[in-house]
């Protein structure tokens, strides 16, 4: 039986989705992997619950009831930072969670290099140091002997990385085309089925909880481009940011493209693609016209899918997966277990 020492760094909806998982299976992981995994520090915006002993579930229930985690009886540390708790904590892997940041990466920057630094293997949800900083993440993650995952950052639950890495291995992988974000695609079958204008789809995601109150980030299609960004840096061995890809979002996307794609039998959804194009890779994307046999074009609603088309296996398409934060905790505690076992 091998103990490992966790620390989660963001105790927000995702992180605490995670620990919920951690505290819940901890008997069951045991059992079928022989890993006792162990919280030995949660952070979170005003400080750290710290020490031997931690509690995930007792925490869960004081943070769940209104509790702030750096008041967690005598394991609460206001104010201490998350580069500092991952300096004291002695733990063996960071779960970074934090609020993804397209601006520095901040913090989570910092707590991947500090936790890097500590020879700490890192589990990451959090799409923005990952994007903006790749090549300075992956060069001490190899000086140090650690792995950086990142499945949780590039589609929750769906397992866009584990196909291309693993099931495709050996194969040269021609094109990966994903419908990336849940948000886009339930607007765009919306749009499809029932002849929804635009605004009125967006309207009903956002009431429904499917979109936020700003959805920018999901309509502009920058979300998607962050994931298309990670899965070519980790399938193709790129090295590419935000700036390598030209993006299109959906929001000039009318009524009447959607009727003009149907009558030709075809039906429009948002495509992330890398496609590699004279021996180099391209990253795009945009609202493209699907014809119906294509694998994602009958991808709807909030559902997510990735096409690898490859030289020896042909096209090989991976979707569904919970959209959810108990999806992306689900996908962060999948990475954790195959980073030990």
């Amino acid at each position: 039986m091998r103990t490992v020492g966790v620390i989660i760094c963001g105790f927000g909806r995702v992180g605490r989705a995670f620990a919920g998982l951690l505290g819940g299976r901890g008997t069951e992981i045991e059992k079928r992997y022989k890993l006792r995994l162990q919280l030995v520090a949660a952070v979170d915006v005003g400080g750290a619950a710290i020490g031997e002993g931690l509690s995930v579930s007792d925490l869960l229930i004081h943070v769940e009831a209104g509790g702030r985690v750096e008041n967690f009886g005598t394991f609460g540390k206001s104010g201490m930072t998350g580069p500092q708790a991952i300096a004291q904590s002695g733990a063996d892997v960071l779960v970074e969670t934090t609020p993804t940041n397209l601006t520095d990466g901040e913090p989570g920057r910092s707590h991947i290099l500090a936790a890097l630094g500590q020879g700490m293997e890192v589990v990451s949800a959090n799409k923005g140091p990952l994007a903006l900083c790749y090549r300075e993440i992956h060069d001490l993650a190899r000086e140090r002997g650690c792995g950086v995952h990142i499945s949780a950052a590039t589609a929750a639950a769906l397992p866009t990385l584990d196909v291309g890495r693993v099931c495709l291995a050996g194969a040269r992988v021609l094109s990966a085309e994903g419908i990336l974000n849940g948000t886009t695609n339930y607007i765009l079958s919306r749009m499809h089925a029932e002849g929804c204008p635009y605004e009125v789809a967006l309207k009903a995601a956002q009431a429904q909880g499917i979109a936020e109150t700003d959805p920018s980030l999901d309509v502009e299609g920058r979300d998607t481009a962050n994931k298309m960004v990670l899965i070519s840096n980790r399938i193709f061995g790129t090295e590419f940011g935000p700036a390598d890809i030209s993006v299109e979002g959906i929001t000039g996307v009318t009524l009447d493209d959607v009727a003009a794609a149907s009558e030709a039998g075809k039906v429009i959804k948002l495509i992330g693609a890398a496609e590699v194009e004279t021996g180099a890779v391209r990253l795009s994307v945009s609202p493209r016209r699907l014809d119906a046999a294509h694998p994602l074009a009958s991808v709807n609603g909030t559902e997510k899918a990735l096409s690898y088309l490859t030289d020896t296996m042909d096209r090989i398409t991976v979707m569904g997966g919970r959209s959810s934060p108990q999806g992306a905790g689900a996908a962060l505690l999948k990475d954790l277990i195959n980073a030990f076992v």
